[in-house]
């Protein structure tokens, strides 16, 4: 199905109504009584961060509080890093429907109230894996340019699928309005289209591409794990990006569709639901990162149960898919695959991303190594190492503060203390 298409610009006049600008703070220092080294994965005592404009200009030992120091009541983290969000959406049975119901208008001003809960909750980088409309892009830029408030923003835009894959955008609709979608609807049933299509995001303004290699729970769709890209349209749609300066992160849940993407070269799987040990040895081979998204797993798991939330099909999918992620995480965590931090936001609600570290210490990660995965590995699948995901001189003033009670209670670090992102305090208790 063709829908308008709405210029970015229009959608980042709108955003900018919604923020007044914020400037930068002239230098301050932050007391941190415990700092988390996201390099060694350790904490460290009292340290001082020296911040001027939107970088840490000093990073020392504080064997005393100087009197014009702010003070943080917690552990000073790295600006946590989620990989996979999606801005535009909330958790919704019927979201399938919102074409038909809302403008482009409403689905910007919803996605930077997201962004806005987004950062409050200690998360201020996001990597969007799938819109409409070009909204996350413009939100993006809105918040780059300091006229709003928001995350840093990496998005793919559009998700790329096959005809009747899990994000072409015309499933569930009936063929009065189906349409054929096709490379800049992004859907595309050969290399010829799979390129086109990674070219069209490109020209939009897209940081890297989503792709949906297997088949999913929410769409409209009667089966989650089939393989849904021929080797040949992965090959080619990594090659192009390639070439464009991007990266690839690819949904998958089924074996096949999850080999088939690591072999073309994707930078992550998403979800990995089904992953088993070729799959998990493949992985290491080829250092291709694995987000595990339990959040959104224990999210559809328990909402299959809520009678009339989905419809059928997607609840039996659901039922299935959903609490299969955990028992993998802890396989591929074991096995020595390289993990990453994405909840899934959108598919629960919003500012909750939190919850994830809780969630990934029950299956056996460690909490070092889950804030670890949440800052400098998360940081690493963006490549933007060398500015985030890590408290140093000449990194972005990124910094979280959690209870130091998280430490033995993972569940606290949904209590979030402050919030810095570019040497500004966005929010604090």
């Amino acid at each position: 199905m063709n829908r308008p298409a709405v210029s970015p610009l229009v959608v980042s006049l709108i955003c900018a109504a919604l923020a007044a600008p914020v400037a930068h703070a002239e230098s301050w220092t932050l007391y941190c009584p415990q700092l988390f080294d996201s390099v060694q994965a350790r904490v460290l005592g009292p340290h001082l961060i020296e911040i001027e404009g939107d970088r840490i200009s000093a990073l020392s030992a504080a064997d005393k509080i100087p009197a014009a120091a702010v003070r943080a009541e917690g552990v000073c983290s790295p600006g946590w890093i989620d990989l996979h969000t999606h801005l535009t959406t909330d958790p919704s049975g019927q979201g399938f429907t919102e074409p038909y119901r809302l403008n482009p208008t409403d689905i910007a001003y919803r996605a930077h109230a997201n962004g806005v809960l987004t950062l409050r909750a200690g998360f201020t980088t996001v990597r969007d894996l799938g819109d409409n409309w070009g909204v996350t892009v413009s939100l993006r830029n809105a918040v780059n340019s300091g006229i709003m408030s928001g995350p840093r923003i990496f998005t793919s835009g559009k998700s790329i699928a096959t005809t009747g894959g899990h994000a072409d955008p015309s499933n569930g609709t009936s063929m009065r309005f189906m349409g054929d979608p096709g490379p800049a609807q992004g859907v595309v049933n050969s290399p010829s289209d799979a390129r086109k299509a990674v070219r069209q995001r490109y020209k939009e303004g897209s940081d890297l591409i989503k792709i949906t290699a297997t088949g999913g729970v929410l769409s409209i769709a009667k089966n989650g794990l089939n393989p849904q890209f021929e080797q040949a349209e992965l090959d080619a749609i990594v090659k192009t990006a390639k070439d464009y300066g991007l990266t690839v992160a690819a949904h998958a849940h089924g074996i096949e569709g999850m080999k088939r993407a690591v072999l073309a070269g994707v930078i992550s799987i998403e979800h990995g639901t089904f992953m088993n040990d070729e799959v998990m040895a493949l992985m290491r081979e080829r250092g291709t990162y694995y987000v595990p998204t339990l959040m959104a797993g224990a999210w559809v798991a328990a909402k299959a149960e809520v009678p009339g939330f989905y419809v059928p099909m997607v609840a039996a999918k659901a039922r299935y898919i959903g609490p299969q992620i955990s028992k993998t995480l802890s396989k591929a965590y074991a096995a020595g695959v390289s993990i990453a931090f994405g909840t899934d936001a959108g598919v629960y609600p919003h500012g909750r991303n939190g919850e994830e570290f809780a969630l990934l210490v029950k299956a056996g990660v460690p909490l070092l190594k889950a804030l670890q995965m949440a800052t400098l590995s998360a940081a690493k699948v963006i490549q933007q190492e060398q500015t985030l995901g890590t408290i140093a001189p000449n990194y972005y003033a990124d910094i979280v503060v959690f209870p130091a009670s998280a430490m033995n209670d993972a569940s606290e670090l949904s209590r979030v203390l402050m919030v810095v992102k570019g040497g500004q305090i966005v929010s604090a208790k």
